[in-house]
């Protein structure tokens, strides 16, 4: 019997630990095979991929964000393949899984929740008796009949032989992201998320969990994203693993989901100290600082001891942070809403992701939707579509705020430009991005797509729209934020040199025979550069203001405009360098 298990990744660099695991487990009785697809790939070749593989049972891991594409799949299939025995699991049908199997007549069971020992059981039973009433967490049909089986007793997890020793995943462990699990479970009760239906916490055995990630950092691993729900709710565990990540990571980089507000502070003083910079990253779901919105949803935050941990990490300057909100939870309107954003943007996270209300199957809030009003997607991913004080205007304007806050803060691209704005010309972050975000869509550039120097002439387009003031300080920031972007000189500009060709040539040569003008530490002198080097690794632009005063103090002083001296190394793996000297205006005449 050949056994093909499958899913469509939201992008291929992206794996499935699932797949993995029900091979892991059942591969010492049965071939399994693992493929993968995405949710980009044209349904046709799917079809056309797995019809050649010839499997005797399909099975399919099924997620919000792949289900509608898995049917189009599914359907194809049966029609060509009519004896195929087709399969799904995964929490999408896992809930509702009556609905499922009379929506997808083509599927012949769903595996319900923790799917490894009901798999191999199934497939003992589809190779030899087919007494699937003897299968626990499974649902099957019986002629027009659906027969749902009661779920089964978690598994000790350590029962499970380890997902990541496969040899045929060796060759992408580079390029792919590695996702890994210490523990299954989530002590908080959320009524947005499906990890609160899962009563406890279980853990995999400390040993086996160090053994596996060494074998992964020695195979060549470069990005392990751990799921737990909540990495640190055991702390000795957490800081058992942290200590050994910190002593044997050769390079790679680790993601966390962590709670905040219960990290320890001698956690975070160890972190402080030991992590390598960059080594970690912290993914912290903070979704709303309403407090009567997290009531309603059970959801137990300390918003000044997470305020704690999070300024504590940044301060560290060693951890980059993800920061979580979602619009659309009970009892936050627009004005709460923008309150909540406001509070945790001005935590300085390194990315700030905004997200709207989900009302995923078997989560209590989808079940109590009508005491809020909701109204929301029939399909994945049930996004609401507003509820009793947020209409779908108020969502339509908190879409635009999330289109221009990827582009221009998680991006990376202004970070000077973007803090400065809000700091000095903008009421609050939120109104920045707000205002920006409705005049890119009057504008209608959210039909047509951009280059990096779009970016910076739709954003001056509009500061110049508003009328704002101080704009040639903004611009100078721009464009030292345009060079700061680009691992290479620049071929393309989006403005007009300040300096004319002639006057540039003259302070290329002054900083040839003069380096030691440049302020700083002696960096640029050390860099030792000719006259032809400067003219091909170097950019120069005044800046109206001086840029030291501006990046230690956050004060702008304008009594001493600066030529900005930019170094682009010729390996593109060195950072650009930026420095500053006086402008010597005698010395270009």
């Amino acid at each position: 019997m050949k056994v093909v298990v499958s899913t469509l990744n939201a992008k291929f660099i992206h794996t499935s630990l699932a797949l993995r695991y029900l091979k892991a487990y059942c591969e010492k009785d049965f071939d399994v095979e693992i493929t993968e697809y995405t949710i980009k790939d044209p349904a046709m070749n799917i079809v056309s991929d797995l019809y050649q593989k010839a499997p005797d049972v399909l099975g399919f891991s099924c997620y919000i964000w792949n289900i509608e594409e898995t049917i189009q799949v599914i359907k194809m299939l049966k029609k060509i393949r009519p004896e195929l025995i087709i399969l799904l699991g995964g929490p999408e049908v896992s809930y509702d899984t009556e609905y499922w199997m009379k929506r997808i007549p083509e599927v012949d069971f769903i595996v319900m929740g923790e799917g490894e020992e009901t798999f191999h059981q199934l497939l003992t039973e589809i190779s030899t008796t087919r007494k699937y009433h003897f299968v626990y967490g499974l649902a099957y049909r019986k002629g027009e009949e659906v027969i749902i089986m009661p779920g089964r007793p978690k598994l000790k997890l350590d029962d499970i032989p380890s997902p990541h020793r496969f040899a045929e995943d060796l060759p992408s462990l580079a390029n792919r992201v590695v996702y890994f699990e210490t523990s299954r479970g989530c002590p908080f009760s959320c009524q947005f998320c499906l990890s609160s239906i899962e009563v406890g916490v279980r853990y995999f055995d400390m040993e086996r969990t160090k053994s596996d990630l060494m074998y992964l950092i020695n195979s060549g691993a470069k990005l392990i994203k751990f799921v737990d729900r909540t990495f640190n709710i055991k702390r000795d565990y957490a800081m058992e693993i942290f200590d050994f990540l910190i002593k044997n990571h050769n390079g790679v980089v680790f993601q966390f989901e962590i709670t905040a507000d219960i990290m320890r502070p001698e956690v975070l003083d160890y972190l402080a100290e030991h992590a390598p910079p960059g080594t970690f990253r912290f993914e912290i779901g903070v979704q709303s600082t309403n407090d009567t919105t997290n009531e309603l949803v059970q959801r137990r935050q300390n918003f000044a001891k997470l305020t704690r941990t999070v300024q504590k990490v940044k301060h560290s300057l060693k951890i980059d942070q993800h920061l979580d909100l979602i619009a659309g939870l009970p009892e936050e309107d627009y004005n709460s809403f923008r309150k909540t954003f406001n509070d945790v943007f001005e935590l300085g996270p390194e990315e700030l992701q905004l997200g709207f209300l989900k009302m995923l199957r078997g989560t209590g809030l989808r079940n109590e939707a009508e005491r809020w009003g909701y109204v929301y997607m029939d399909h994945a991913p049930y996004e609401i579509l507003g509820n009793d004080i947020l209409p779908f205007t108020d969502i339509i304007r908190i879409k635009r705020v999330e289109d221009v806050l990827e582009k221009y803060w998680n991006a990376h691209r202004m970070d000077n430009t973007v803090k400065y704005l809000i700091a000095h010309e903008f009421t609050s972050a939120f109104d920045f991005f707000q205002e920006f975000g409705d005049y890119w869509e009057e504008r209608g550039w959210q039909r047509i797509g951009h280059q990096l120097e779009d970016l910076f002439t739709r954003l001056r387009d509009f500061l110049l729209h508003r009328e704002t003031p101080n704009m040639p300080i903004i611009e100078g920031l721009m464009k030292l934020d345009y060079f700061l972007g680009h691992k290479y000189r620049p071929r393309k500009i989006w403005w007009d040199f300040t300096l004319d060709k002639s006057e540039q040539m003259a302070y290329l040569r002054l900083l040839a025979e003069q380096p030691e003008l440049v302020d700083g530490d002696g960096g640029f002198q050390r860099l030792r550069m000719n006259e032809k080097d400067l003219h091909k690794h170097v950019m120069l632009e005044v800046l109206p203001f001086a840029l030291q005063t501006y990046l230690q103090s956050g004060d702008i002083d304008t009594s001493s405009p600066q030529l900005l001296v930019v170094h682009f190394p010729p390996d593109a793996q060195q950072a650009v360098s930026c420095y500053t000297m006086p402008l010597h205006q005698a010395a270009v005449k």
